[in-house]
């Protein structure tokens, strides 16, 4: 089972930092541009003490970990309201089970 969680906000606000924080990833932080730019993508296994636990005590061929799909996109510049959004942004938004709005302090 997997989650997909977009990360949205403004330009600047610190969303490649919350997404580095949350996957431990080393993408770069501050390059991200309204051009359209790939966003940043990790999947993680979620830890689960109690499937650990059933794990141990039951012993199953395999054993699966939910997993969380983890979206950075580029920062939602202003004036997009009038321009439109893109494609590509509006399909990641679509696909998304979790949005995470990042905002400035």
């Amino acid at each position: 089972m997997q989650t997909k969680l977009v990360i949205i906000g403004l330009p600047g606000s610190g969303k490649t930092t919350v997404f580095n924080a949350l996957t431990r990833a080393e993408a770069a932080t501050g390059t991200f541009g309204a051009s359209g730019d790939e966003p940043n993508l990790a999947t993680v296994k979620v830890p689960d003490l109690r499937l650990d636990t059933l794990t141990e005590l039951f012993n199953p061929q395999r054993k699966v970990q939910a997993d969380v799909q983890y979206l950075d996109v580029a920062g939602i510049a202003k004036g997009i309201a009038e321009k439109g959004m893109s494609g590509q942004l509006l399909g990641h938004l679509a696909q998304a089970d979790t949005l995470v709005h990042v905002v400035r302090a």
